[in-house]
């Protein structure tokens, strides 16, 4: 009996070693392979092209504000409101719809007196004390007819609004225009791979990588104009000038 079960632990044994030798062998191998069949990446090149397309500008956006002051909260929110709906009747009049016509800040913030000694620089004496309050709201107003955009701007002043400025002309679906200056980009970095290609002499294949970037530039105008004038004060001349997309690629290929 202590024959058999010697006999059968040798067995276990001999299997265990066998399978551990077969373990490491293979790991061996596997080591050998990664250290000596390196991954060889093929060698590439990148070019770039530039899309460039001018287009006239469709759409105006403006920033209309209307700032009042008062003793009381009450008496500063009443005088905003009024000047505010009188701001709103005239752009409606002028074809302004409500859907162009957003609010973007209303605030409510009390004015400070501060007294100060008699010193240089002087220096605040004491707390300081509320002297009134001041109401501002802000309007972004689309303007589809540009060519009323002066007008536009002038009777909105007119109507209460004292703060005018921000003006900015760009084109509302951009989507054709910058596919075709894509296009055109594409075109350039095609051009500059072949000229590559027959001076370096070298054959490019596949495209591995493609990267694009830019965007519309759109035309800022300093205007600002505060109320004021009367009601026959002509309209100032706006003009919209042009906007440039721009559109940049990267192409790189694969040499063969």
């Amino acid at each position: 009996m202590d024959y058999l079960s010697n006999g059968r632990i040798k067995g276990v044994v001999a299997a265990v070693g066998v399978l551990l030798a077969l373990f490491l062998a293979i790991k061996s191998i596997e080591a050998w392979r990664g250290l000596t069949v390196p991954r060889v990446d093929r060698p590439a090149i990148s070019v770039t092209g530039e899309g460039k397309i001018f287009i006239k500008p469709d759409i105006g956006q403006v920033n209309f504000a209307v700032v009042t002051e008062a003793a009381t909260v009450a008496d500063a929110q009443k005088k905003a409101t009024d000047a505010i709906n009188e701001v709103f009747a005239s752009l409606k009049g002028n074809g302004i719809e409500e859907k162009d016509i957003k609010t973007t800040n209303y605030s409510i913030s009390p004015k400070y007196d501060y007294q100060t000694d008699l010193m240089y620089p002087p220096r605040p004496v004491g707390s300081p004390n509320i002297s009134g309050y001041t109401v501002s709201q802000n309007l972004d107003v689309k303007i589809r007819d540009l060519s009323k955009s002066g007008e536009i701007l002038t009777k909105a002043a007119q109507a209460g609004a004292n703060q005018v400025g921000g003006i900015m002309f760009t084109t509302e679906d951009l989507s054709a225009i910058q596919a075709e200056a894509r296009n055109k980009a594409i075109e350039d970095a095609s051009k500059k791979a072949k000229e590559l290609e027959d001076r370096l002499g070298i054959n490019l294949g596949k495209i591995i990588n493609f990267y694009e970037s830019g965007g519309p530039y759109p035309i800022y105008r300093d205007y600002t104009v505060g109320k004021g004038g009367d009601s026959t004060m002509p309209a100032p001349a706006i003009p919209i000038g042009e906007n440039e997309v721009v559109v940049n690629v990267t192409v790189t290929y694969q040499i063969r």
